[in-house]
């Protein structure tokens, strides 16, 4: 008798696996691949909250791991163990947080991707030498993706990454999720932004530039997201003397919904490679202003180039 052959398995590492585009990309992936896979689901941090967006039909499990950071040595030795335990088909880490799992599997004989979305704010002036050193090591015979220009550049001339094993791979969207704001001429402004609320996305600025612009003209900013920076922000907004025009809707479970509600979509980060919000923006029809970072100004229209 025949005994089907179960689908082969994925185990997949994040540093976190809270709300974040590195998440959405993997439920967009995960949730067209349906039943075809089954998924293992690791959080570093143990933050788990983004797994209420992937489809309940799936074939997936969130083993449980110890993932104290007090050792190395026996960090990568639990991460070994548990491979060894699992066996999974394929190894898939993302971000220099999931790194010692790339360690972990080198003699095992197990094929490894890793996925590069971009570098922590820490990193924002410059890539620490132990990590540039520890990927040319770590990475040379694993498969290595990113979403943008600068990460490929990176990952060829600092990583030393061949080019054989380099994948650029551009963010996308599903355009059917989004259409274009109605607007009425003659309206309150709508200025609006998607994003996780930590440093690097810099919401501060956007909170200072909207000042400016509420002095001139009638306008509304809604700050769509969650996180750490939010009683921050919202106590900024009011020194600033704009909370009665602000609005945190706090997390969505559909952040798609907002964005025809928005005349104009701005992103104020230290820090990007290829933005999802971007391109959700883009597919909306909306104008976007911008920080001149990743590859914002290699995504946006011409016409659009003179508000980076």
């Amino acid at each position: 008798m025949n005994v089907p052959q179960k689908p082969g398995l994925l185990l997949h590492v994040y540093p976190s696996f809270a709300t974040g585009g590195a998440q959405v990309r993997f439920a967009e992936v995960v949730n067209g691949f349906g039943r075809r896979w089954r998924h293992m689901v690791i959080a570093m941090d143990g933050d788990l909250s983004f797994r209420d967006r992937l489809d309940p039909s799936l074939d997936l499990t969130f083993p449980a791991f110890d993932a104290r950071r007090n050792d190395t040595i026996a960090m990568i030795s639990r991460c070994r163990s548990l491979l060894r335990r699992v066996a999974p088909d394929l190894l898939v880490t993302t971000n220099w947080g999931a790194i010692e799992w790339a360690i972990a599997r080198i003699g095992l004989d197990l094929p490894h991707v890793h996925i590069e979305d971009g570098l922590g704010p820490d990193e924002l002036y410059g890539q620490f030498s132990r990590r540039v050193w520890t990927r040319r090591l770590v990475l040379r015979r694993s498969t290595v993706v990113v979403p943008s220009h600068g990460l490929a550049r990176m990952a060829r001339e600092d990583w030393h990454v061949s080019s054989s094993r380099l994948r650029l791979i551009p963010n996308g969207v599903d355009t059917i999720k989004f259409s274009p704001s109605g607007r009425r001429p003659g309206g309150v402004l709508v200025i609006g932004t998607v994003a996780a609320l930590r440093p690097e996305k810099n919401i501060g600025r956007l909170l200072h530039a909207f000042q400016i612009v509420r002095a001139q003209i009638d306008a509304r900013l809604i700050i769509a997201g969650d996180g750490p920076e939010r009683p921050g922000l919202e106590a900024l907004a009011a020194r600033l003397g704009i909370s009665v025009d602000v609005r945190f809707t706090g997390h969505l479970t559909r952040p798609e919904t907002v964005f025809a509600g928005f005349d104009i979509f701005a992103i104020s980060s230290d820090t990007e490679q290829m933005p999802l919000s971007v391109l959700e923006a883009m597919a909306s029809g909306l104008p976007i202003v911008a920080t001149n970072t990743g590859d914002i100004r290699l995504m946006v229209a011409p016409e659009n180039l003179p508000f980076v």
